[in-house]
């Protein structure tokens, strides 16, 4: 009765809510050992290596500086000709980073907790990045943590195309294997081995031309209509300790995840 009240008519949330505040004081300092264990280890360091890890910061910001110069400049150009298209320009998107609390040891499960919850911002259905690439996005909202389910979980679809060709598909999550699989490519696609996936952004959820993977298998077999391939993602998935939460809704559909009113927004495969 419990599981069909949750399920069906969502009456247990604010249960599950009030939990998560009781529950994280343990959570976080369950993950204060580890994080005192890194800060005493970056301590330890000698003064030799932090004066060359200095001077190689130095030499990267100046580069990253120079290039980032430059990309204001296509910028500002990008927005001159999109003006004169009359159409709008989003400068880009408001991030807010995270830190991951524990993972999920489900073996057919692929979620992390994050310590960042309602009293944030976040949302349902929020879009999750690392460094490298699109992650998965918020499937629950507590006042000071999120459960975030990665694109490698079964249940996780996202819309993707490739960057060479512009070639829309799905990309699908196959579970524990850390591996994405492109559903529904035609025999006659051009699709290659190596080919960078990006978000297309036809979900509406997640924002237009982030990484998501990396094409690794393109298998042509004689029982299959389709295409079988499988794609590496780009993300550190098993050893990012921050993540980027990105806000890419609009105000009123912000308002209305924050209130509750957004149901079943995980676009993922029922």
């Amino acid at each position: 009765m419990l599981i069909i009240a949750d399920h069906r008519y969502h009456h247990l949330g604010l249960v599950r809510s009030l939990l998560s505040v009781i529950v994280y004081p343990l959570q976080y300092a369950a993950n204060q050992p580890a994080k005192l264990a890194r800060e005493a280890q970056g301590r330890l360091a000698s003064e030799a290596d932090l004066r060359l890890a200095g001077e190689t910061l130095r030499r990267e910001n100046l580069l990253l500086k120079a290039r980032l110069q430059r990309l204001e400049a296509l910028e500002a150009e990008n927005m001159r000709l999109r003006d004169l298209l009359g159409s709008s320009f989003d400068v880009g998107e408001r991030v807010l980073i995270a830190e991951i609390l524990s993972v999920d040891l489900a073996p057919y499960r692929q979620q992390v907790m994050v310590n960042k919850g309602t009293s944030s911002g976040v949302f349902i259905g929020q879009p999750v990045l690392d460094a490298n690439a699109v992650m998965g996005q918020v499937i629950q909202a507590n006042p000071f943590s999120s459960v975030v389910l990665l694109i490698t979980d079964a249940d996780h679809a996202l819309p993707v195309e490739v960057n060479r060709n512009g070639l829309r598909t799905i990309a699908a999550g196959t579970g524990p294997s850390h591996e994405l699989e492109l559903l529904y490519i035609p025999k006659n696609a051009d699709i290659r081995v190596g080919d960078l996936l990006i978000t297309s952004g036809m979900d509406e959820r997640f924002p237009p031309g982030y990484p998501v993977a990396r094409v690794k298998t393109v298998r042509q077999d004689p029982d299959n209509p389709f295409t079988t391939v499988i794609a590496e993602p780009n993300a550190r998935l098993d050893r990012s300790r921050e993540v980027l939460l990105v806000w890419t809704l609009s105000p009123e559909l912000q308002q209305q995840a924050l209130t509750g009113d957004i149901r079943n927004t995980v676009s993922g495969r029922q």
